[in-house]
């Protein structure tokens, strides 16, 4: 990185404070290798901020204030790596499995499902297809509606995500022919835009998994796929506490392949379904 051809070097003991700053603030946990991380990501607001070091932005960070550059931090360093129907099974499992057994009491209640660390949408675009899907098949379910909300601690991902509009490269990415001609409409050249009845059930929210969730629930079902990885296990822990207190009773978390409740046997059963596995709150 240069700036006026004035190389910005990172140190060790400046990357060990920004982690530090990372952790505190988004739960982020950055492995001592990713160093080259930090340099690609925040190189632009280096150079832009013409800051000396990553130490002197650390210590910027830490200034009450600055809150604005606290967000594009936060934006550059967070992973939105996405598909849609990322894993398939999950979602196999929602039409097969939850949505049927939710559809019995849905005649008293309103279907609410939670999309954890959504990026941009493609996670709950994805679940509002399969309701789609399921609500053609079985004419008269979920009268009272469904309610999808979606959340991010990106801003950045969180505006893509409520534009609902996508290039074909990003549509390929697990998105068969039959669902993009039958949920999706062209919008310009090589951008498809989502059809409002699937976007209309989804809710964009920015929140922080470290934080509270105020509005979230009560939640039918939670999908927090794949970004419990990025957390200590003590936060982790403290995430997984926090979702089971907005699930209903009986309510079902999913979670990401590599992922698991830990030792929290005490809020959650484990059911396989054969491929996968979800959790129920007690």
């Amino acid at each position: 990185m240069t700036l006026n051809d004035k190389k910005i070097s990172i140190t060790q003991p400046e990357f060990d404070q920004f982690c530090l700053f990372l952790e505190k603030a988004c739960g982020i946990l950055l492995a001592k290798h990713k160093q080259y991380l930090v340099e690609s990501r925040l190189g632009k607001i280096l150079i832009e901020g013409e800051y000396n070091s990553l130490g002197q932005l650390t210590t910027v960070l830490a200034h009450p204030g600055n809150s604005r550059l606290k967000e594009q931090v936060i934006n550059a360093m967070t992973t939105n790596e996405t598909l849609w129907f990322r894993d398939n099974h999950p979602y196999a499992i929602l039409k097969d499995k939850l949505l049927p057994e939710l559809a019995v009491n849905a005649s008293s209640q309103r279907l609410k499902i939670w999309s954890a660390a959504c990026s941009t949408g493609q996670e709950p675009y994805s679940i509002s297809m399969i309701i789609d899907e399921f609500k053609s098949a079985h004419p008269g379910t979920f009268r009272l509606g469904e309610e999808i909300i979606a959340t991010d601690i990106s801003t950045r991902v969180l505006e893509q995500a409520r534009l609902a509009e996508y290039e074909m490269l990003a549509l390929g990415r697990g998105l068969s022919q039959d669902r993009l001609k039958r949920f999706f409409e062209p919008s310009a050249e090589d951008v498809w835009r989502l059809m409002p009845k699937v976007k209309q059930r989804v809710i964009f929210k920015e929140l922080n998994l470290l934080g509270d969730y105020p509005g979230i629930g009560p939640c039918d079902i939670v999908f927090c796929r794949n970004v419990l990885i990025y957390f200590s296990t003590e936060r982790k822990s403290d995430i997984l506490r926090k979702i089971h207190k907005v699930l209903k009773p009986g309510g079902y978390l999913l979670l990401g392949a590599s992922e698991s409740i830990g030792n929290l046997n005490d809020l959650f059963d484990m059911v396989h379904c054969r491929p996968g596995i979800i959790y129920k709150a007690k």
